[in-house]
């Protein structure tokens, strides 16, 4: 008996259907994605704003089909194929986007090596300490841990907009650290309706941010309906998922 999170809506919708449909015909870069996936939203949102050619494929990546293995051994969403070569990982996507295809714009790294850097640190907070927090509070099923992973997740989000320029991270250059929590930006109304979280609660600074990163086109353009994720939500918030990042939290290990 296959896992119940195989039984998720097959395909994007809403805007994120539109811009899937834009991309059916067939290019030197596969795109494979779950439509339901914050990380693949990270990549898809690069694509986006770059305006890089690719061909939209749509997996399900909790049945593990043997072609989607072969592109990924971890089975995992988001992926590429580019030129006979297999890459993932959304953030080293992103990176690989930037890298390979220097004439499309905007830069999501900026040029100069201390501000690449400075931009690279704090990714690197949204992955160790947001990211973790978010599903860690999404999760939590005592109303104690709640509140306390709800501190913790309000906590990583001050650090971050200390640091935040406006309208964007950098100011008015949209960058990794935009891409790289945008779309937990976008599913923050799960933990608002259920588990006590407010945009204004972490600070007005983290309110306008959020809400110029949801009006950026290439974020709103890549985003299904919420309807759809309301069955896949509901597993986490009952922590029954097993998605690898849920099983990962549950087992006190890092989210592969």
């Amino acid at each position: 008996m296959g896992s119940p999170d195989e039984q998720i809506h097959p395909v994007a919708t809403g805007a994120a259907a539109e811009t899937a449909a834009q991309h059916q015909t067939p290019q030197d870069l596969i795109f494979y994605s779950g439509w339901f996936c914050p990380f693949v939203q990270r990549t898809w949102i690069v694509l986006e704003e770059k305006g890089i050619p690719y061909q939209y494929k749509e997996v399900n990546p909790y049945k593990k089909e043997k072609h989607f293995l072969d592109i990924n051994p971890k089975g995992l969403v988001p992926a590429m194929e580019y030129q006979g070569k297999a890459l993932y990982e959304s953030l080293i996507l992103c990176e690989f986007l930037e890298e390979a295809f220097p004439k499309y714009k905007p830069q999501i790294l900026p040029s100069d090596p201390v501000d690449r850097a400075i931009v690279r640190i704090w990714v690197d907070h949204i992955t160790k300490f947001f990211v973790p927090a978010y599903q860690r509070l999404l999760s939590a099923q005592e109303k104690e841990k709640q509140e306390g992973y709800l501190e913790e997740l309000n906590q990583t989000l001050r650090k971050l907009t200390d640091h935040v320029k406006g309208p964007y991270f950098l100011g008015d250059e949209f960058s990794l650290v935009d891409v790289a929590i945008a779309p937990w930006v976008l599913r923050d109304y799960v933990i608002s309706e259920h588990r006590g979280y407010t945009r204004i609660g972490v600070g007005a600074a983290w309110k306008a941010y959020a809400e110029n990163l949801e009006k950026r086109p290439s974020v709103a353009k890549t985003m299904s309906q919420r309807e759809y994720l309301a069955d896949i939500y509901g597993r986490y918030l009952r922590d029954e998922a097993q998605s690898e990042a849920a099983k990962a939290i549950r087992a006190g290990r890092t989210i592969p």
